[in-house]
C-alpha cells in the first residue's frame, strides 16, 4: 500500500526531500508556515536556489505527486525538517521542533511514523516523542513511532546527495528504525545505517565538528601566515604535496546552519570534555573580526573611497545566508563606516538582505557596476561569477581576497 508522506518545513532540506520522494511516485504533502513557499510549490516553482530542483518540483507538481499547504494533513509518515538554531548562550533553540511536533500531534490517529531530520542535540527525538504524547494523551502508548534521520547533504548538490549518500537511521525502538529505513529506501540508493536515535543525533554533530576543526586549522594558519608575512595559500599548496596531508583552504569564517552551529551542541552537552571542539569554534568565530580589521585598514588608506563587497552567502554558488560570515562582515563594515558608500554583489539574491536593509550607505549592484564604482574591493565568497574578474579590472584598487580566488591576479 502506498504511503502518504508529509514533509514539515519546505526549506533547503525539506523541499528537496519532498521532491525526491514525489519523483518516485509517492504522494507527498509539503507543510510550511510560509505562504510564499507554499504558493510557489503549488505553482510548480521553487523559492530557494538549488541546481536542478526547479525541474524536479515542476514535474512532481504537474504529476500530482507533490502539493503544499499551511495546514497539517493526515499522513502515514511525517518528516520534520525545521530549523534548529542556537540561542544567545549557544544552546540549541528547539522551539521550531517543538511547534512542529505539536502541530503533527494534532493530526495523528495512531500507527504513524514521525521522523526528525533537523540536526539536533542528543535526546531531542525523545523530547519530540514527549511533546507529541503531552499534546495527545489520548493516543495509546507506543502507537506512534519516532526516529531521527539526519540530513548530510552539500548545498548545490542536494538532489544528488539525497539519493547517493549513506543515511543514518536511528529509531527510539527497533521497529521505528526499520520503518524509517523503508521510507528512505524509496529514494536513497546509499547504504542505510541502523542505530538508535541518540547515537544518530550525536553522529551528525560529530561529522560537522570534524569539518569545523579542520577548517579552524586552516583559518589559524592564515592568521599565523599573516603575522609572519607568508602566503598562506602557497604554503598550504606545498604542504598538501605530502602524501598524508590534506589541509583545507582558509576563508572569512564558517557559516551555514550546520558547521557553524552543530559543534556548540556538543560543547553544551559535555563542556568539560569538548575542549578541542570549543577552541575550533572560537577560532572560526573570530575570523570575521580579523577580516573586518583588514578591510577597515584598507578603507583608512583611501579616504572617501567606495567599497565593493563581493558575496554574502555562506558558501559559493548558493543563496543561503544563514550564519554567513560574509553577511556578518558586510553588516559590521557598513555599520562601522557610516561615512563611506558600499556596494554589495550577491548573484544569487535579488534584493538586499534584511541585515543590510535600512542602512543608507549600502546598495545591491551587479558585479560590473560595483567594480566600476569601487576603489576598495573585498572578496568574501568565491562564487563562480567572481572568477572571471581580470587583473586589469582590479588595477588601482585596494583588494582584500579572503578566499584566495584571485591569487594569480
Amino acid at each position: 500500500m502506498t504511503q502518504k508522506i508529509a514533509v514539515v518545513g519546505l526549506g533547503y532540506i525539506g523541499l528537496p526531500t519532498a521532491a525526491a520522494i514525489a519523483a518516485q511516485g509517492v504522494p507527498v504533502v509539503g507543510v510550511d508556515v510560509n505562504d510564499t513557499a507554499v504558493n510557489a510549490v503549488n505553482e510548480g516553482r521553487i523559492h530557494i536556489v538549488e541546481p536542478d530542483l526547479d525541474a524536479v518540483v515542476a514535474k512532481a507538481v504537474a504529476d500530482g505527486m507533490l502539493t503544499a499547504t499551511t495546514e497539517m494533513p493526515a499522513a502515514d509518515v511525517y518528516m520534520i525538517a525545521v530549523p534548529t538554531p542556537f540561542l544567545a548562550d549557544r544552546s540549541a533553540d528547539l522551539s521550531y521542533v517543538e511547534r512542529a511536533s505539536k502541530s503533527v500531534a494534532a493530526a495523528l490517529s495512531g500507527g504513524e511514523l514521525v521522523i526528525l531530520e533537523s540536526t539536533s542535540p542528543p535526546g531531542t527525538t525523545e523530547l519530540m516523542a514527549q511533546w507529541v504524547h503531552e499534546a495527545r494523551p489520548d493516543l495509546e502508548p507506543g502507537s506512534v513511532l519516532f526516529a531521527h534521520c539526519p540530513e548530510r547533504v552539500l548545498p548545490g548538490q542536494v538532489l544528488r546527495e539525497l539519493r547517493e549518500n549513506d543515511r543514518i537511521i536511528g529509531g527510539l525502538t527497533p521497529e521505528a528504525t526499520e520503518k524509517a529505513a523503508a521510507v528512505y529506501r524509496i529514494f536513497c540508493v546509499g547504504e542505510l545505517l541502523p542505530t538508535d536515535a541518540k547515537t544518530a543525533e550525536f553522529v551528525k554533530l560529530v561529522e560537522n565538528s570534524f569539518r569545523d576543526v579542520n577548517i579552524a586549522f586552516a583559518n589559524e594558519l592564515s592568521l599565523i601566515s599573516d603575522r609572519l608575512g607568508i602566503d598562506v595559500w602557497h604554503a598550504i599548496e606545498l604542504a598538501n604535496h605530502h602524501p598524508r596531508v590534506n589541509i583545507l583552504t582558509p576563508g572569512p569564517g564558517v557559516g551555514g546552519h550546520c558547521i557553524a552551529v552543530d559543534p556548540w551542541f556538543i560543547v553544551a552537552a559535555a563542556p568539560e570534555e569538548s575542549r578541542l571542539i570549543k577552541t575550533a569554534r572560537e577560532v572560526n568565530d573570530h575570523k570575521p573580526e580579523w577580516v573586518l580589521e583588514r578591510a577597515q585598514a584598507l578603507l583608512a588608506d583611501k579616504p572617501g573611497a567606495t567599497a565593493a563587497l563581493l558575496g554574502l552567502a555562506f558558501k559559493k554558488n548558493i543563496d543561503d545566508l544563514r550564519e554567513s560570515p560574509a553577511l556578518e562582515i558586510a553588516h559590521e563594515l557598513v555599520t562601522r563606516s557610516a561615512d563611506r558608500q558600499f556596494v554589495v554583489v550577491e548573484p544569487n539574491v535579488h534584493e538586499i538582505p534584511k541585515a543590510l536593509a535600512g542602512l543608507g550607505n549600502v546598495s545591491l549592484a551587479g558585479l560590473d557596476d560595483a567594480l566600476a564604482q569601487a576603489d576598495v574591493v573585498v572578496l568574501l565568497v568565491d562564487h563562480d561569477e567572481f572568477a572571471a574578474v581580470t587583473s586589469e579590472t582590479l588595477v588601482g584598487k585596494a583588494v582584500l581576497d579572503t578566499r584566495g580566488q584571485w591569487r594569480d591576479r
